[in-house]
């Protein structure tokens, strides 16, 4: 999840701008969470891959934990699922979790060496010790930025029938840090709503390089959501990593 929907009308609009597709992100991690018998979503957002979970017949635990009241508001609207207001920094779990996933390029919102290195190490401590952790960041080497421009913006029908445009426009980009606004425009509006958000795009190597001084190792790693092996030109880095032995 991108950070752009702290508020609850623009929470109300990321499911409608994140939707569930055959073949998509959500598709990918579905048997990872079913494989595993407990699992932590970080940046859960509207918790939408552990509802699919628990409705595909999960009997675990499933913990969602994330920033955003809004995000949250929406996911507690179901009560079999653990949902947790915060962040990695703000935990105590110690080795209770099978699987800590990552999805909508959640990964990405930590951009500082020291923030990055931090969230990795709690990871690992949350982790038990054949636990994966599974996330995806997008390539820097695909440009994705070069596509947040007004001129690809989306609309979508909210819960009113109202339609909402929403567009990109980058501010700045500078070594692998995007700095992006994010503006949402919606019919009988008073005005539009714009958040910004900095990611960072890291690469392969910096990125095994991070996992590793975590205690981490890539178990395995693809360019896309259909699984294909990850190429310099892919337009994703999954990867799967285990604590190291």
């Amino acid at each position: 999840m991108d950070h752009a929907y702290s508020d609850t009308r623009l929470a109300g609009l990321y499911d409608l701008l994140n939707t569930w597709e055959p073949g998509g992100d959500l598709d990918f991690y579905l048997p990872l969470v079913m494989s595993a018998k407990s699992v932590l979503d970080v940046g859960c957002g509207t918790g939408a891959l552990l509802r699919g979970a628990r409705d595909a017949g999960h009997t675990g635990r499933l913990c969602g934990l994330d920033p955003a009241p809004g995000m949250l508001a929406r996911a507690r609207k179901r009560t079999d699922i653990e949902w947790v207001l915060g962040d990695l920094a703000s935990v105590t779990w110690a080795h209770e979790f099978d699987l800590v996933v990552m999805t909508g390029h959640a990964f990405q919102v930590f951009v500082s060496d020291d923030e990055l290195r931090a969230s990795l190490a709690k990871i690992r401590s949350v982790l038990t010790g054949g636990g994966r952790f599974a996330f995806e960041t997008r390539n820097p080497a695909a440009r994705a930025w070069e596509r947040w421009t007004p001129a690809n913006a989306v609309e979508v029908t909210d819960a009113s029938g109202a339609v909402v445009r929403v567009w990109h426009d980058v501010e700045t980009v500078s070594e692998g840090v995007v700095t992006f606004t994010e503006t949402f425009d919606g019919a009988g509006w008073a005005s539009p709503e714009t958040s910004r958000s900095t990611l960072r795009f890291l690469d392969a190597p910096s990125l095994e390089s991070f996992l590793s001084d975590a205690g981490l190792v890539v178990d395995e790693q693809f360019g896309d959501w259909l699984g294909n092996p990850f190429t310099e030109t892919s337009p994703e880095i999954i990867t799967i990593a285990r604590p190291a032995r």
